[in-house]
């Protein structure tokens, strides 16, 4: 017997999924045998390049071979994490692999203990996984690549673009409060000009890193231009959001930053603005663009809000 949360690896090419012999083996109490099982899973599971859909498809289909009650997935490099079925006691756990590439882990749950049996087939129905998941890990992180900053890891214009409006458009379906903070980090110019452009990348970085450890989870930043960023707080209103805005300012302000043994003071302006009815993404960001010119002519170092 497999105590739970046990951790193994599957290694597709070490051919260690076909240990036990289960490949030609049917399961006379069920309507289906593994080798049935694993060949409709390699029609299916190619289907898609969606790496949720495709552990949802192998979570329903191996049902019909081996009863699981729940099924857990992470990567985290990719920053997926999923969670599927009711949670339960037993669990068994195994570390995806495939040429040492690592693809996650996965994890088994059910109220009852896995057989020795069960286990083997699991394992062999992993076999099946494993191509398919890689190809949907690769799409993800290319996805994901086209869509960040590639200095400041922060979501680019596109990726702006796309989440603003789709924020927009569920704010407004769900009557709930968003704001929008432009800010731009004060005399970038200068800082270049005197330190250097690679001590302006490090800058860029050491901001950009500062804002999203101020930042909730939900909390999205983007790289808006050469030093300008936005911060897009989902169910935030006015007040929140100058609230952020203000502890945002003070965390760069802390930010110790050396170039060449010379220490670079640094601050940022900011421009807060709140969605109001019926108002679209151009107005939204025109209103944030504006209170932050509004910010630069006040003497930079501080919020403006928006009317």
């Amino acid at each position: 017997m497999v105590p739970p949360s046990q951790k193994n690896t599957i290694d597709f090419d070490a051919a260690k999924l076909q240990r036990l012999g289960f490949a030609n083996r049917k399961d006379q109490a069920r309507p289906i045998s593994l080798a049935q099982l694993r060949q409709r899973l390699g029609l299916h599971l190619q289907t898609s390049l969606d790496a949720e859909r495709i552990l949802s498809m192998f979570f329903r289909e191996i049902q019909q071979l081996v009863p699981v009650d729940a099924l857990g997935y992470q990567h985290q490099s990719s920053d997926l994490r999923l969670d599927m079925g009711k949670q339960a006691n037993h669990s068994a756990t195994y570390r995806l692999s495939h040429e040492s590439e690592y693809l996650g882990e996965l994890t088994f749950r059910r109220r009852q203990r896995f057989s020795d049996q069960e286990l083997a087939q699991l394992e062999s129905l992993l076999a099946s996984l494993l191509f398919p998941l890689r190809n949907a890990l690769l799409y993800r992180v290319a996805i994901q690549s086209a869509l960040r900053d590639p200095l400041t890891n922060t979501g680019n214009r596109i990726a702006m673009d796309q989440v603003l409006g789709r924020e927009i458009e569920l704010a407004r379906r769900n009557a709930q409060p968003l704001s929008l903070l432009m800010l731009d980090i004060d005399h970038f110019k200068r800082i270049n000009d005197e330190h250097g452009h690679s001590a302006g990348d490090e800058v860029l970085k050491a901001v950009a890193a500062t804002l999203k450890d101020q930042l909730r989870n939900i909390d999205m930043v983007f790289r808006y231009g050469g030093e300008e960023f936005m911060v897009l707080l989902s169910g935030t209103p006015r007040e929140g959001a100058a609230l952020v805005g203000e502890r945002l300012r003070q965390s760069v302000i802390d930010l110790q930053c050396v170039a060449q043994g010379k220490p670079i003071d640094l601050s940022i302006s900011l421009g807060c603005a709140t969605l109001e009815a019926g108002e679209g993404l151009e107005s939204l960001l025109d209103r944030a663009d504006k209170a932050l010119y509004s910010a630069k002519r006040s003497g930079r170092n501080c919020m403006e809000m928006a009317g």
